[in-house]
């Protein structure tokens, strides 16, 4: 697929029965979930920590911030780029991974944009949603 003038690759996956994207530039890598050690008294998105080839990454459900109701537990993971040492690494917990897309940044709907939402893309008769990774992990 050429890349348009104003394009921008994003990373789909699934939350339950719905699309996500978020920009292919905030994703360093995509894991299977593996043990996580819950941490007391942390706030309800963030579902515990895993061990990531000696690095602590701390594993935040998205579902929980985008408030979805929960039938399924994600068994992948992906890792978000970190700007901030001191923070850590920090990945989001997902049902699946669909496809890596170039997007018209002229095509999104921005009208819905809210606090963790960028926009709505349209693809074929479905939506995908453009969330924002800054919000969902703060």
């Amino acid at each position: 697929m050429p890349e348009t003038v104003g394009g921008v690759q994003v990373l789909e996956f699934r939350l339950e029965d719905r699309k996500y994207c978020i920009d292919i530039a905030h994703v360093d890598e995509i894991v299977d979930k593996d043990e996580l050690t819950p941490l007391p008294n942390s706030e309800p998105r963030v579902e515990g920590v895993m061990d990531l080839r000696g690095i602590t990454t701390t594993i935040i459900n998205p579902k929980k911030v985008l408030d979805l109701e929960e039938t399924e537990t994600g068994e992948r993971v992906v890792v978000l780029e970190s700007d901030d040492d001191e923070k850590g690494n920090v990945g989001w917990l997902i049902d699946a991974v669909n496809q890596v897309v170039s997007i018209d940044t002229d095509e999104v709907d921005e009208s819905v944009e809210s606090g963790s939402v960028r926009g709505i893309v349209r693809q074929d008769d479905d939506f995908v949603v453009w969330v924002k990774p800054e919000e969902i992990n703060n």
